[in-house]
């Protein structure tokens, strides 16, 4: 496993800022921006998982990275939820839900091995 030098390094990092990216900019359809509590919490929930894994590789330990990173899988967990009601609500297709579904679950699956690997290693 590589040391990262920089958060910006860390693909699950990169990964979840395509996400945000795209839910920002799904969230300005004109009925899901209406939606002030919803588009709110998704924003959110999308804004922790990079912030999260950026503030965990900040931090002194892996046991405190690898923390983090639990952190962020839950808000991955959170975005995932929140897709369910954007897409019953029709304010996103079945295509955008399954793209950022499956991109969300490669974030998590992402920062498990991550958290698993700095568990196991010390600093």
């Amino acid at each position: 496993m590589p040391k990262f030098n920089k958060f910006e390094e860390i693909q699950a990092w990169q990964k979840a800022l395509d996400v945000t990216l795209l839910i920002y900019k799904i969230t300005c359809d004109e009925n899901f921006a209406k939606d002030f509590g919803l588009k709110d919490q998704i924003r959110r929930a999308s804004v922790s998982i990079t912030a999260n894994i950026a503030e965990g590789h900040g931090r002194r330990t892996n046991i405190e990275f690898a923390n983090f990173l639990n952190i962020a899988r839950g808000s991955v967990a959170e975005v995932q939820s929140h897709l369910y009601i954007a897409h019953g609500l029709n304010y996103i297709t079945k295509d955008d839900f399954e793209k950022l579904y499956q991109s969300l679950t490669e974030i998590s699956r992402m920062t498990l091995s991550l958290a698993q690997y700095l568990r196991t290693t010390t600093k």
